[in-house]
């Protein structure tokens, strides 16, 4: 398949292109960057391919949980040039793309959903394609559970909750804390999906997994946070 794909749902954003296996990517740092630069990476890396819009199959992107805006960006990135040249677009998950990346067959994608809070899921590997063992929840990084076996962790919420995290971070057979989700494992798992996978391009929706944007001046005072 011949695929652009989007990830923005940490401060690290990336655009891929996908042809039929072949990948080119753009990364960006810091959120501030992301709006202006996310769509001029995906005209250049089209316009490197000789391509345009049309001649691909479908339009990919990260659907989240992660920061709401970056959601947005990639969703609407994706659904705008998917609508302009009369594609589909393939959602996927952020958790799965940041599972992609795990060594072990057992993937544990743990990321930092601020607030207080992290995203996670658990996660099979099989021949580098992650199966979802548990959809993605939103909670304080207390209530994560201590895994059983052999599980790799990967993700922002091991830094950003180091000492929380400790005893599940003990009980793992590994764990990269610097991992993030990326455009290529975007591609690549929608790319495994194939046809199958394509929805209509107004059917694109982000995964927010918790809808509240911010904590109230009470809740920040009850977590010790300055009002």
């Amino acid at each position: 398949m011949k695929l652009l794909a989007f990830e923005s749902s940490c401060e690290r954003a990336s655009v891929a292109l996908n042809l039929d296996g072949e990948i080119s990517a753009r990364r960006l740092d810091g959120h501030a960057n992301h709006s202006e630069h996310m769509l001029v990476l995906a005209r250049s890396l089209l316009a490197d391919a000789g391509l345009g819009v049309g001649a691909l199959d479908a339009v990919a992107f990260g659907t989240g949980p992660g920061a709401f805006t970056g959601l947005r960006l990639a969703c609407g990135l994706a659904q705008g040039l998917a609508l302009g040249a009369g594609l589909g677009v393939i959602p996927v998950c952020s958790l799965a793309a940041l599972a992609a990346q795990s060594p072990l067959p057992q993937a544990l994608a743990v990321t930092d959903a601020r607030m207080g809070e992290i995203y996670y899921g658990r996660y099979k590997l099989e021949h580098g394609m992650p199966t979802e063992l548990s959809a993605p929840v939103c909670c304080g990084p207390a209530a994560l559970p201590l895994p059983e076996g052999e599980w790799f962790g990967l993700g922002s919420a091991f830094v950003a909750y180091e000492d929380a995290l400790a005893p599940v971070r003990a009980a793992l057979a590994g764990c990269d804390p610097l991992a993030v989700p990326t455009a290529e494992a975007v591609s690549r798992l929608a790319a495994a999906r194939g046809e199958a996978g394509i929805v209509p391009a107004e059917q694109a929706v982000p995964l927010y997994v918790r809808d509240k944007v911010a904590l109230t001046v009470a809740e920040r005072l009850v977590r010790g946070n300055r009002a």
